[in-house]
């Protein structure tokens, strides 16, 4: 019953109610992120969503566009502003994805909707985590996030669609929130974030 009617409504409700509650903190961000991006702050991207069905994610754009004297983008961690890093660190660049919830593109709880260049990539294990809604966070997120590797993060993923239920969705929300106030497992050990996922080592 929560799986296929009760997961829904909840994620309805309660991104309404939290669009309302947070819109004058999302407007202020909005505006200190247009003046140091240069009039850019949010930017669309697509992902795969539930059986790798492709949407328009919306994000808060936490790094400037500066490039090299050849045009290219310098590394993540010289474009992260001090705006843009604290933002990253309280979770405020989801915020635009409360509109994703809306429309059903997404829920509160569920696999994070990554790069639709990693789909050819997955095992066919790691592809399960496609059978349900992508989430705004995870059981990932609340166990490491950026700071685990992309192995440890797809079995994660992968365990969450096994173990779905109103309980567990309960106790991922509560879990986000303490990391919220903790500010850890940001970044990964090497890089301002993920590294990208170059397929299943042999």
């Amino acid at each position: 019953m929560y799986k296929s009617i009760g997961k829904r409504l909840f994620d309805i409700l309660f991104a309404f109610m939290l669009l309302v509650v947070v819109s004058p903190v999302f407007l202020a961000v909005i505006v200190l992120l247009t003046i140091v991006n240069s009039g850019r702050p949010i930017f669309l991207q697509k992902r795969p969503g539930k059986s790798g069905k492709i949407f328009t994610i919306a994000k808060l754009k936490t790094m400037n566009d500066r490039r090299d004297i050849d045009g290219e983008l310098l590394p993540d961690s010289e474009r992260l502003t001090v705006v843009g890093s604290l933002v990253r660190k309280l979770s405020l660049d989801e915020l635009p994805q409360l509109l994703n919830v809306l429309k059903g593109d997404m829920s509160f709880v569920g696999p994070r909707p990554l790069l639709v260049e990693y789909l050819p990539l997955y095992s066919q294990e790691q592809r399960r985590r496609h059978c349900v809604t992508p989430g705004i966070t995870g059981w990932a997120q609340v166990n490491g996030r950026n700071a685990i590797s992309w192995q440890k993060k797809f079995e994660y993923d992968v365990w969450y669609v096994d173990h779905l239920s109103f309980s567990l969705d309960l106790k991922i929300l509560f879990l986000t929130l303490l990391k919220l106030f903790i500010t850890s497992d940001i970044n990964s050990a090497t890089s301002a974030t993920m590294e990208k996922f170059t397929g299943n080592q042999k």
